[in-house]
């Protein structure tokens, strides 16, 4: 993992060199601002949810060896079909919001699906939530692999194991599209494109080192790492919908005139720290109930039993 870390921050030192032999200067952090730091927000939530997949199906494989090796195909097929489904649900999503178009002013239904997508991301950060998803919903599927495995009937058996990979897949891509309707609207399409096909890139290095090297990864440092770079996409998004909320006059707007002359626009198209108060207060708000939700499973955690 050092390794790639290292890897990493040389090919972005690299590029860095490169622009300023090209133009003669450091990149001017406005340029395309908008757009870069989106695909970069959508990649990471990807790629996020990808990581959260490949975990899931790499439990219900775990003991997939040997003579039950065949059985990892059926749970392959029902991933692959989720991914369709997922493909399937975003062109629904797309037509449900194309016909509310005609109906709804464009303020007003970025406002909507930005409430929406606020909503998934939360749910997703939530550390809480999160203790029961790991507990309940990893260990369910465990539990249901071992019941599958039971049968007597092989087309029961193989039926069982290919929803296992579809509903470990679903879920989380159901939730994506959801999350992106809301850049679709601001951006459009290619864009959110760009980010998916990123992050599907880094989902794919993983689910190869995983299934195919049999490379032990340092899974949980990589959902901390994720986590914390997902905190940062989910203030961007509660900034730019508090500030979509106040451009619909869903919230009012109070200027703050000593930050204004602080906060450099730059700041403002990356990050979305905008210098009003609802703004702040939402993104204050939407940290707190993360690191609040963090803090109350940690403190749940301490308080269970240790079985034995």
């Amino acid at each position: 993992m050092s390794v790639l870390a290292a890897l990493g921050t040389i090919a972005v030192a690299a590029v860095v060199v490169l622009q300023v032999l090209r133009t003669g200067g450091l990149p001017d952090p406005l340029a395309h601002g908008d757009f870069s730091s989106r695909v970069l927000d959508i990649a990471v939530l990807v790629f996020r949810e990808g990581l959260e997949c490949i975990l899931v199906v790499a439990a219900v494989t775990a003991n997939m060896i040997g003579v039950r090796q065949a059985y990892q195909r059926p749970v392959a097929a029902g991933a692959a079909g989720a991914l369709g489904a997922t493909l399937i649900t975003w062109f629904v999503a797309v037509g449900i919001i194309r016909s509310l178009s005609d109906n709804v002013s464009a303020l007003h239904l970025q406002a909507a699906t930005g409430l929406i997508a606020i909503v998934v991301l939360l749910i997703v950060m939530n550390w809480f939530f999160h203790k029961v998803y790991w507990t309940g919903w990893i260990s369910m599927h465990s539990r249901r692999r071992t019941q599958v495995l039971r049968e007597t009937s092989t087309a029961r058996v193989w039926w069982g194991l290919a929803l296992l990979g579809f509903s470990s897949v679903y879920r989380e891509g159901f939730e994506v599209v959801l999350f992106l309707q809301t850049y679709r609207l601001r951006l459009g399409t290619a864009p959110v494109m760009y980010g998916v096909t990123a992050g599907l890139a880094l989902t794919a290095v993983v689910g190869v080192l995983t299934f195919v090297a049999h490379r032990r990864l340092p899974y949980r440092r990589m959902l901390v790492l994720t986590g914390v770079m997902l905190g940062m996409v989910m203030l961007v998004m509660v900034g730019e919908q508090a500030q979509e909320m106040q451009l619909a006059n869903w919230l009012p707007t109070t200027p703050i005139a000593t930050l204004a002359r602080v906060i450099p626009e730059w700041m403002q198209l990356w990050f979305a720290v905008f210098p009003t108060a609802e703004t702040l207060i939402a993104q204050a708000l939407a940290a707190g109930l993360v690191v609040g939700s963090y803090y109350l499973a940690r403190e749940q955690q301490e308080r269970t039993p240790v079985a034995g």
